[in-house]
């Protein structure tokens, strides 16, 4: 990755977070939000369109923030340097009364992790560990895109902890965010079995019928 701006080397995960919406009137481009978090854009654009996956927002929302993740999480497992959008979503845009909402309520939680976050187990990272992290992503990305019922859940909580320690380069916090993808992927095959063990009772009941 190029060099970050001294600037942009003080800002925490919090501050640019805090600074995202600017002053909360009107809307702001999903190329706009990219360029916000300059070099640490791969990490930090994962969590903010992971986090809003855990907050009751009107149906198909999850679908529209799972889209970003869908084209970005590849990149980051392709070994790209850099995250690219399409130019049909750049022009997207999101409501900035609503990521100062969201800034307000992830804000304190975030700086809370990045004070128990420091850098540790080096050996997850650079160009193998950035690429593993960006496989599982997509993975659950593609969880996160399905109309599933509280299935984003887990999901949306495993890519949040895996940009989180993409940014904070916390080996710990990677093998949380591995250890919550397992239990979600876990829970999405039950669940599968479940319906399925579920239609093929029904089918039984209606050849009796």
């Amino acid at each position: 990755m190029t060099d970050q701006p001294a600037a942009e080397k003080r800002l925490s995960l919090s501050d640019l977070l805090a600074t995202l919406p600017g002053d909360g009137v009107g809307t702001i481009s999903v190329d706009a939000i990219v360029a916000h978090f300059g070099a640490r854009a791969f990490g930090a654009v994962l969590f903010v369109f992971a986090i809003p996956n855990l907050l009751p927002l009107p149906p198909g929302s999850s679908t529209f923030l799972s889209i970003p993740l869908l084209l970005i999480a590849p990149q980051l497992a392709l070994g790209a340097r850099k995250p690219w959008l399409p130019r049909g979503l750049v022009g997207r845009t999101l409501d900035r009364a609503l990521l100062r909402g969201l800034a307000d309520r992830v804000g304190p939680w975030v700086e809370r992790a990045e004070r128990l976050t420091t850098p540790r187990l080096a050996f997850l990272f650079g160009r193998p560990g950035d690429i593993l992290i960006g496989a599982v992503c997509t993975l659950l990305a593609c969880v996160l895109v399905l109309p599933i019922p509280l299935g984003n859940v887990l999901p949306a909580i495993s890519v949040a902890a895996l940009s989180l320690s993409l940014i904070q380069r916390d080996g710990l916090l990677t093998l949380i965010g591995y250890t919550i993808a397992a239990i979600a992927a876990g829970v999405l095959v039950l669940s599968g079995r479940l319906v399925l063990g579920a239609i093929d009772r029904l089918g039984a009941m209606t050849a009796l019928w």
